[in-house]
C-alpha cells in the first residue's frame, strides 16, 4: 500500500532467530526492543516502552499497529505518550485475557483493557465474544471496532500439499506403523494449552496403536515428560519440540487435538482443518468460530480427559466413507480464514484510518 513499515519486537525470541529470511526479504525494517512477555516484568517493559517512544518520535511514525497482550499494552502507552504528533493507534487482540467463564481475578485484565481502549483509535477482534466486549469499551473520539477472521492463513499450503507422498515419508521418519493412529497437537507447552488433558485421555485408551505427538516448546516440558513416563506412555507419546514443518506433521497425522483452555481463535486448529484432519477441540470462544461438533471433529470440555478419550476413539473407528466426508467438511469449514479473504478487510481498515491521519 506504499507505507514504510517498521517492526519492533524482541529479536531474541525463537521465531525471529529461526526465520531470518522473513526479516531480510519482507522490506520491513526490524528494530529489536527488549520486550518481556510477562506483564509482571515492570522495569524491563517500562524501559521497552521508553524505547518505543524514542523510535516513534525519531522515525516520525504516523500509525502504530500493535499485537499481543504486552505488545498491545506497550504500543498503546507509547502511542498515548506521542499524541502530540497526531499518531493513530490500532490494536489487534488475538484474544482478550478476560473471557466468559474466566477466574474472578482475571477481571483485572478487563479493567486494564478498558483503560487502554481510551488510547486506541481502532480495535480489531477475531471472535464474536471479544467483538461484543470491545464494543462496550470507550475508544478515542471517532474510534471503531472491527472483527476479522483471524490474521489469515495460507490455506493452500495445507490443502494443496501432496499429502499421500509426504505422509508416507513422514510416518517412516516418525517410526509410525501402518496400523498406528497418530494424534497430533501443536502449541506451546504451557498450562493454557492444556496438553495434560490429552495425555490423560491417551492413557485411558488401551489400544497401544494410538500414538500422540506434540510440536512445541515451553515451560512445562519437563513436567510433561515426567507425566508421560509416570503414565507408562513413553512408547506412545513424543514431544517433538519447536518445529517449522508443521504442514508435514499434519500429513502424517490421523487427527488433531486442540485442548486449550483459552484461545482467541486458534490458528493451529485452523491449519489442521485446512489439511483435512478432524479436530478434537476444547470448547472456548475461539473454537466456537469454526468447530461443528460431529461434523469437522468433536468439541469437549477442556477439563474432561474422558470426553477427549471418547472422541479420539470415535475418530479412530471412522470408516473410509465417513472419513472422506469429514475430510471434505474440515477443509470447507475454514475457507473464510484464508489470507486472501483477510487482506481486503485489513486494507479497508488501513485506508479508513489513513484518511484520519
Amino acid at each position: 500500500m506504499g507505507y514504510e513499515v517498521h517492526y519492533a519486537a524482541n529479536g531474541n525470541t525463537r521465531v525471529y532467530k529461526t526465520d531470518e529470511t522473513v526479516k531480510k526479504n519482507s522490506g520491513v525494517i526490524f528494530h529489536h526492543v527488549d520486550i518481556s512477555k510477562s506483564p509482571k516484568d515492570i522495569s524491563r517493559n517500562l524501559k521497552a516502552k521508553n524505547e518505543l517512544v524514542g523510535l516513534i518520535r525519531s522515525l516520525g511514525i504516523d500509525l502504530i499497529h500493535c499485537h499481543t497482550p504486552v505488545g498491545g499494552m506497550l504500543g498503546r502507552l507509547a502511542g498515548n505518550a506521542c499524541r502530540d504528533m497526531g499518531v493513530k493507534v490500532i490494536y489487534t487482540t488475538h484474544g482478550f485475557h478476560y473471557y466468559e467463564g474466566a477466574p474472578a481475578h482475571y477481571k483485572i485484565f478487563d479493567i486494564v483493557e478498558r483503560r487502554l481502549a481510551g488510547y486506541s483509535d481502532t480495535i480489531i477482534t477475531i471472535n464474536s465474544e471479544d467483538l461484543k466486549r470491545a464494543q462496550s469499551y470507550r475508544l478515542r473520539p471517532g474510534g471503531k471496532v472491527y472483527m476479522i477472521p483471524g490474521e489469515g492463513t495460507d490455506i493452500s499450503r495445507f490443502s494443496n500439499i501432496n499429502k499421500a507422498s509426504v505422509r508416507q515419508k513422514m510416518r517412516e521418519r516418525l517410526n509410525l506403523g501402518e496400523d498406528d493412529f497418530f494424534l497430533l497437537s501443536v502449541g506451546e507447552l504451557s498450562a493454557n494449552k492444556n496438553h495434560k488433558t490429552v495425555l490423560e485421555a491417551v492413557a485411558r485408551i488401551k489400544d497401544r496403536r494410538v500414538k500422540y505427538g506434540i510440536c512445541g516448546s515451553g515451560p512445562l516440558k519437563n513436567e510433561l515428560r515426567e507425566m508421560i513416563s509416570r503414565s507408562g506412555l513413553n512408547g506412545r507419546v513424543k514431544l517433538f519440540g519447536y518445529r517449522s514443518n508443521v504442514d508435514e506433521f499434519l500429513c502424517a497425522a490421523d487427527a488433531f487435538a486442540f485442548p486449550s483452555v483459552r484461545e482467541g481463535l486458534g490458528m493451529a486448529a485452523i491449519e489442521a482443518l485446512a489439511s483435512g484432519l478432524p479436530v478434537i477441540a476444547s470448547d472456548n470462544r475461539g473454537t466456537r468460530e469454526y468447530m461443528r461438533d460431529g461434523e469437522n471433529g468433536y468439541v469437549c470440555p477442556a477439563d474432561s480427559p474422558a470426553m477427549f478419550a471418547k472422541s479420539i476413539v470415535k475418530v479412530r473407528n471412522m470408516q473410509y466413507e465417513e472419513r472422506k466426508k469429514t475430510e471434505s467438511f474440515c477443509k470447507d469449514s475454514v475457507k473464510r480464514f484464508d489470507v486472501q479473504n483477510v487482506r481486503p478487510l485489513m486494507e479497508k481498515i488501513y485506508k479508513e484510518i489513513d484518511e484520519r491521519l
